[in-house]
């Protein structure tokens, strides 16, 4: 009798506990990005299914008729924060220790209460209804827009993932410049000055910037540094990059390249594709590339350009990120330049570069040798943060190491700015 009395409890209690609350994960997990409006928010065409638990057919095809769009809505909303958690091209849970961490808070995540302060706005009518099953589910499309920054510092102040401003405290925020594309040999301070659209483009990767609170370095005051022409020469790069010297010139840690064009969308109508990338100043290594496209519209080009840069500049920015947070682990990143004077002999070269290199390996993390000519040396450094907060105290140590190796070739310093230093050794 005791046994039976404790069944009909457990079968009471799961008749009454409400249908939004038996699982967390959505069922559909199914969303599409649309555009990101602002720095913080994404807009995703998220889809929602529901099938209803009732005893039999006709009751689950009234339940259905009754709760299915609300439930259905549910399920939508819970797989667009199930996107921006998991899916998409910069998910914000990427790793499976931060995917373990996330285990023991998910129902905080997909509870409808909290999911209720992720969703800043939810377009009325509904996409695509669809039933299922003979009448038994539905599955319906919804345009919801998700307030990822709020996300993310839920997730930091869990220690599901890594708190950026403990990152930053160690490393600082990177250094970024922002320079439109151009063709080979032409100017990007000309063409920004020349292009009222393309002034407008930059001014928009800025905001979002700045909103990060990344350090972010005008393109136009490369243009008056006094030592361009030397860089370049030094490079070997003078017709080919202008864009790159701009970077390594003034010391940035990235530098973003954009640009972008109007195509035909249909009804006499255009919208703009904006192609931004980053790029690792010191390596020229592309650290994201992604491709943002407007609304058709005619006219408006001012709009189409900002709508396409917001489109694109969200994901190449995570990708930004999530490399400085690996370079934090590696260490600070430096590229050195040495030119090595011609009067030295062969032998005295080879000298030079094996007591350049050893300076180099005492006090570094790791290095990386690109370059070993006669008169050229050209090495990438990453040095701890906490022992060299600042370059010129990573040139000393390097200095006094070479020197006392050297046999009186002595190591001066051309030019030093936060991310390069131009030496030289006579």
């Amino acid at each position: 009798m005791r046994i039976r009395q404790i069944i009909f409890l457990i079968l009471a209690l799961v008749i009454l506990v409400p249908k939004s609350v038996y699982g967390n994960l959505p069922e559909s997990r199914q969303a599409l990005f649309i555009e990101s409006p602002s720095a913080n928010e994404v807009t995703l065409n998220a889809t929602g299914i529901y099938y209803s638990n009732e005893r039999n057919r006709s009751r689950r095809q009234s339940d259905v008729q009754r709760y299915g769009n609300d439930r259905a809505t549910e399920d939508a909303q819970k797989a667009a924060i199930y996107y921006v958690l998991f899916s998409g091209t910069d998910p914000l849970i990427s790793t499976n220790e931060e995917r373990m961490r996330f285990n023991t808070r998910e129902s905080h995540f997909f509870d409808m209460g909290n999911i209720a302060r992720y969703i800043t706005f939810m377009d009325p009518a509904i996409q695509n209804r669809t039933t299922l099953n003979n009448g038994e589910g539905v599955r319906l499309s919804r345009i919801v827009r998700v307030d990822v920054e709020r996300i993310t510092r839920e997730l930091e102040e869990f220690r599901i993932i890594e708190r950026r401003a403990d990152i930053m405290a160690a490393v600082g925020f990177p250094m970024i410049m922002v320079i439109p594309e151009t063709k080979p040999g032409q100017n990007p301070v000309e063409t920004l000055r020349s292009d009222p659209l393309l002034r407008h483009a930059a001014s928009v990767v800025e905001s979002h910037l700045t909103q990060r609170r990344f350090d972010v370095v005008v393109p136009q005051q490369a243009e008056q540094l006094s030592n361009l022409n030397a860089i370049q020469l030094l490079l070997g790069d003078r017709d080919e990059d202008i864009a790159y010297t701009m970077a390594l010139s003034i010391g940035s840690d990235v530098y973003i390249t954009f640009g972008g064009l109007f195509e035909d969308a249909g009804f006499n109508t255009q919208r703009y594709a904006m192609t931004v990338r980053a790029y690792e100043t010191t390596t020229a290594r592309l650290l994201g590339s992604e491709t943002g496209y407007s609304q058709g519209r005619q006219g408006e080009a001012s709009l189409s350009i900002e709508e396409a840069m917001n489109a694109a500049i969200t994901n190449v920015l995570s990708r930004i990120m999530s490399y400085w947070q690996d370079d934090a682990l590696n260490g600070i990143q430096y590229k050195l330049v040495v030119s090595i004077n011609s009067s030295f002999s062969n032998r005295d070269v080879d000298d030079i570069h094996d007591a350049f290199m050893d300076a180099v390996a005492s006090i570094s993390k790791r290095y990386r040798e690109n370059v070993a000519t006669r008169q050229t040396l050209d090495y990438l450094v990453w040095a701890d943060a906490e022992s060299y907060p600042n370059t010129r105290a990573l040139f000393r140590d390097i200095r006094d190491r070479f020197d006392r190796t050297a046999f009186g070739a002595g190591l001066t310093t051309v030019n030093i700015n936060r991310k390069m230093i131009l030496l030289s050794i006579d």
